[in-house]
């Protein structure tokens, strides 16, 4: 039994990346986005034979670029679906280990690991500090940790966590759906909400108006196909939490790790911090 998982969570994820795998955009596409996570992430200074971990892979969107930059990559995920996924996209690929497994309950050692990332995952789990526990574990001492938990809005204006609390009612609902119902759904919202504020923001940025509290204007340069992804990725899931970056700090310190740096970049927030 794999524990720290929720199994439903589970299930939507790998019905989302078996649907939403990436293989299909263009890579430079894919290479934009994977700068706004791993900017941080000191690739040039890991050992010459490093090799580190994948926690919750997905579709492998991101391994399948880590893979080429370092020694040796496992891919963890509890589903299976998705992680047949990854294994198509980095078929071929010789450097990369798949298994099914969670945060709490895989195949690693405990101080093996010279580098580690888990994007987007930890917040998505019932007990989200014992699953950065867990990654600090299987860490050596020194080695880079990468971690990306969704913000809890501390930074924005009232009238937008209003909003976003609007929203989280409705994800209380399409979460519920069946899968097919709950993609048709997001996709809706994406082309009704998603992509106008978008647009709406690249007009305002060109311009030299303020749009940073525009919502959504984090998708302003991007195709829409990532609109949907991250439409079905926000309203399809059950358990979603939210961090201050003050709280993830704190997460983070208790649990061995030091040298923390948070991105100014969004999406907020990511972080790189160092095993103690």
């Amino acid at each position: 039994m794999m524990r720290n998982i929720d199994e439903k969570v589970v299930k939507d994820f790998g019905d989302e990346w078996d649907t939403y795998h990436h293989r299909t955009l263009e890579a430079k596409e894919i290479e934009k986005v994977f700068d706004e996570y791993f900017h941080l992430f000191p690739f040039k200074n890991l050992p010459k034979k490093a090799q580190g971990f994948d926690m919750g892979c997905g579709s492998g969107r991101w391994a399948k670029l880590v893979a080429s930059k370092v020694f040796k990559l496992h891919c963890i995920d509890p589903s299976p679906k998705a992680l047949e996924t990854a294994k198509r996209s980095m078929d071929g690929i010789k450097n990369v280990t798949f298994e099914v497994g969670s945060v709490s309950s895989n195949s690693l050692q405990e101080n093996s690991q010279d580098f580690g990332y888990s994007l987007g995952v930890l917040h998505h789990i019932p007990d989200t500090e014992q699953g950065i526990k867990d990654c600090s574990l299987l860490l050596k001492s020194g080695a880079p940790f990468l971690l990306y938990l969704y913000y809890n809005f501390e930074n924005r204006p009232l009238w937008f966590r209003i909003l976003w609390k609007a929203s989280d009612i409705l994800r209380y609902f399409i979460a519920r759906l069946p899968f097919p119902l709950k993609k048709l759904i997001t996709i809706a919202i994406a082309g009704i909400f998603y992509w106008p504020l978008a647009r709406f923001s690249l007009i305002a940025e060109k311009l030299n108006l303020p749009y940073h509290n525009i919502p959504l204007n984090y998708y302003r340069h991007k195709q829409f196909y990532f609109m949907k992804t991250d439409a079905l990725d926000r309203l399809g899931t059950s358990l979603e939490k939210r961090f201050s970056r003050q709280e993830i700090k704190e997460m983070l310190e208790r649990n061995n790790f030091e040298k923390i740096t948070f991105s100014t970049k969004m999406p907020h927030w990511v972080c790189l911090a160092y095993k103690r």
